[in-house]
């Protein structure tokens, strides 16, 4: 199953409301968005403060042993795709930014390794505890999934990363019937971004590292996204 292809506008938010016991549908809106709100920038907070040892960890220099088991409300919310920002220049800055800091390749360079890495038909991502729901255009599918382990990659360059693997139970035939994430994180912790990967063949999507597709909160704006990004 191909979750990718050439051109995405990014899909309007459609609002998702849970019922709070007396509360009105918008007040429930209303604190919905301000927790979603509070939850993303309390990790964006953390994120720029990071120790020496979360930021190895960040990079992909770990042990075995601190690897540990996650569950899949670490990702818990509504996710909005990166991919569109990338085409409609929002991000431009960034690649700016990763040509000055590391100058073995130019930003356009840069902007085509994002591009090749980014590009993805899913504009958005709401999971919850065992749910989630995928938006293609103005189509909604969704899967149920449980927990299949995690698997440690070794990289080239000598850095290491993890996968957190979700298999499908139940659900939508289009919904992909393995989900991994990468979020460099290795231990229980509410993400505050993610890589994903997506399809039916959880082994050859271990093999895959050229297609990621990057999700941030979406109540980010483009702008606070290209900041969280150049703060990495």
């Amino acid at each position: 199953m191909n979750y990718l292809i050439k051109g995405l506008s990014l899909v309007s938010l459609a609002s998702v409301l849970t019922a709070c016991g007396t509360q009105t549908p918008d007040k429930a809106q209303e604190k919905i968005s301000t927790e979603e709100h509070q939850h993303s920038h309390e990790h964006n907070h953390d994120h720029h403060h990071m120790t020496d040892a979360e930021k190895k960890v960040y990079d992909g220099y770990f042990k075995d042993n601190q690897v540990k088991d996650r569950a899949l409300t670490d990702w818990e919310g509504d996710w909005q795709s990166v991919y569109p920002l990338l085409k409609d220049g929002t991000l431009d800055d960034v690649f700016k930014h990763k040509a000055e800091q590391k100058p073995e390749m130019t930003a356009s360079e840069y902007k085509d390794y994002y591009t090749t890495g980014y590009k993805t038909d899913i504009s958005r991502i709401v999971i919850g505890k065992e749910m989630i729901d995928f938006y293609r255009d103005d189509r909604k599918f969704s899967g149920k999934y449980t927990y299949d382990g995690k698997e440690i990659l070794n990289y080239k360059k000598g850095n290491r990363g993890v996968r957190f693997i979700f298999k499908k139970t139940a659900g939508d035939s289009e919904a992909p019937q393995y989900i991994q994430f990468s979020d460099h994180n290795i231990a229980p912790k509410l993400a505050d971004h993610f890589h994903i990967y997506m399809g039916d063949d959880r082994a050859a999507l271990l093999k895959e590292m050229e297609h990621w597709p990057t999700y941030y909160f979406s109540d980010l704006s483009g702008e606070e996204i290209a900041e969280e990004m150049m703060a990495h």
